[in-house]
């Protein structure tokens, strides 16, 4: 949690040694009180912590895409999408400089569609590339995904072949107002409760989305859960998930 410097100000009225036991390590615990780390007493309670990550553990970060997005506005997701680019354009980069053009293009490793992956968990979510290291991206398969419906206008739609990563992180989320309205962090059983009622509630879910839910999801988060997920790794296929 990037929150060390976060909360001096409030605690300027208060006695030195309080301040002082605020810098105390607690212990970071899951809902099942599992050991999952350590954070000062300071980071524990302040209310952007709460909000944004501790006690999340084994939780998946969905998000609700901006109402100005162009394709599927307003559609609940997984918690980044988006496409290794061509050309690297620095400044929508965290790091804004000593971007390769073609930073996105290396296949050894599928380095280009991990760094893909990070540069837009920043770029739509807030979320810093120390957080996501790359090398702990999971890559799991890959699906043939197409619609036709994918705007307001039914102008736009996608076709394409997207990797599925998954990756642990304890990390703060800062939306970007153009990117995405909303986000939550569900349980299995929440995700659940979300897929059968989202129609009930006038929730709309992106087609992708529902595919990966409907296909994998639920084997592969019991497996991540248990530690096993390279049991799952299937990269060489490519599952085409195309109603004709």
């Amino acid at each position: 949690m990037n929150t060390s410097a976060e909360g001096v100000g409030a605690l300027a009225w208060a006695d030195a040694d309080q301040v002082r036991l605020m810098e105390e390590k607690c212990i970071l615990v899951d809902e099942k009180d599992q050991v999952i780390g350590s954070a000062t007493k300071k980071e524990c309670h302040l209310n952007s912590s709460i909000r944004n990550g501790m006690l999340h553990q084994g939780k998946l970060l969905l998000q609700q895409r901006s109402d100005k997005k162009i394709t599927f506005p307003s559609h609940w997701t997984n918690t980044c999408c988006s496409h290794p680019v061509y050309y690297v354009d620095p400044t929508d980069t965290e790091k804004k400089v000593g971007i390769p053009d073609d930073w996105e293009l290396e296949k050894e490793g599928n380095m280009g569609v991990l760094r893909a992956a990070q540069r837009k968990l920043w770029h739509e979510l807030g979320i810093v590339s120390a957080d996501v290291p790359l090398d702990k991206f999971n890559f799991i398969t890959r699906i043939h995904y197409k619609s036709l419906d994918g705007s307001a206008d039914g102008i736009w739609g996608e076709h394409e072949i997207d990797y599925i990563l998954f990756i642990t992180a304890n990390t703060t989320v800062v939306p970007r107002e153009n990117e995405v309205s909303d986000y939550r962090y569900v349980t299995k059983e929440e995700l659940q409760e979300l897929m059968a009622t989202s129609e009930e509630k006038g929730l709309k879910i992106t087609p992708w989305f529902k595919l990966i839910v409907e296909n994998f999801i639920y084997k592969w988060w019991d497996a991540w859960l248990a530690g096993r997920i390279e049991d799952h790794f299937d990269r060489d296929s490519i599952h085409k998930l195309i109603k004709e």
